[in-house]
């Protein structure tokens, strides 16, 4: 069975607690500041950056919901994925714990049921409801995720895949802001929501479920839209095994 080394986990680990930090940061910290459009800009380049950084080394899921695309498009085993999934929220919350002490040494700062947390009725900027929340989440995630495992396929541009993903997350964003806050990505929400409590424990179950059966479907999809996956070095053994009559 497939063992999963350290480093990868780590990156896994790390990639998430910096997402966390500087894309819900974006919201906590600099909200009023930057607005929507620079929030989701934070959310993007942290993600661009990660690719570039962790990506040779666990391909820089930092999040459930690509794992599980990834899972179901038979890139990756069960074992790694629950690993994956482990690191990631661990990550989380470490990464919130960081933002929940920087947050609290600025007076008047309020992080009770809010810090950046997802939500849908009046906790929604334009009080979405239920339904159209968990749409809204699985559409997002489709997007996103679709788009990590097109880029990242063996038919497209090697090298560039930390542009066009990068340039995805800030474009769910940009949607998704208003909407739900956007989580698209179960361990970002789960990190904030522990320290927010109230509301935001309760309403995130939809954001755990909604991205992952979005990511899910994004894999089903590309089935039917590229080629099978093989990677160069599985293509290469099977290449090189003698024809069968």
């Amino acid at each position: 069975m497939e063992t999963t080394e350290t480093r990868t986990l780590l990156s896994e680990f790390l990639g998430t607690l910096l997402l966390v930090f500087f894309g819900v940061g974006a919201v906590v910290l600099a909200g009023e500041y930057i607005g929507t459009f620079g929030i989701a800009l934070s959310f993007g380049f942290v993600m661009l950056a990660m690719v570039y950084a962790i990506g040779p080394i666990s391909g820089s899921h930092i999040n459930p919901s690509v794992t599980m695309g990834m899972l179901v498009a038979r890139r990756i085993t069960l074992r790694t994925a629950v690993e994956y999934w482990i690191a990631q929220v661990l990550g989380a919350i470490v990464g919130a714990a960081v933002l929940f002490l920087v947050a609290k040494q600025i007076p008047g700062l309020r992080t009770s049921e809010s810090f950046g947390s997802n939500g849908w009725g009046d906790r929604s900027a334009v009080h979405l409801n239920t339904g159209g929340a968990f749409v809204v989440e699985i559409v997002l995630t489709f997007a996103f995720v679709f788009v990590v495992l097109s880029v990242t396929h063996k038919v497209a541009a090697v090298g560039f895949a930390g542009l066009p993903i990068g340039l995805a997350l800030g474009m769910v964003h940009l949607v998704g802001i208003p909407l739900t806050g956007t989580s698209v990505n179960p361990a970002r929400s789960i990190g904030p929501a522990l320290f927010a409590g109230g509301a935001a424990i309760t309403q995130l179950w939809m954001f755990i479920v909604a991205p992952l059966i979005g990511g899910a479907i994004a894999a089903l999809v590309h089935r039917y839209t590229h080629p099978p996956y093989a990677p160069a070095a599985v293509a290469d053994e099977a290449a090189a095994q003698p024809e069968k009559d």
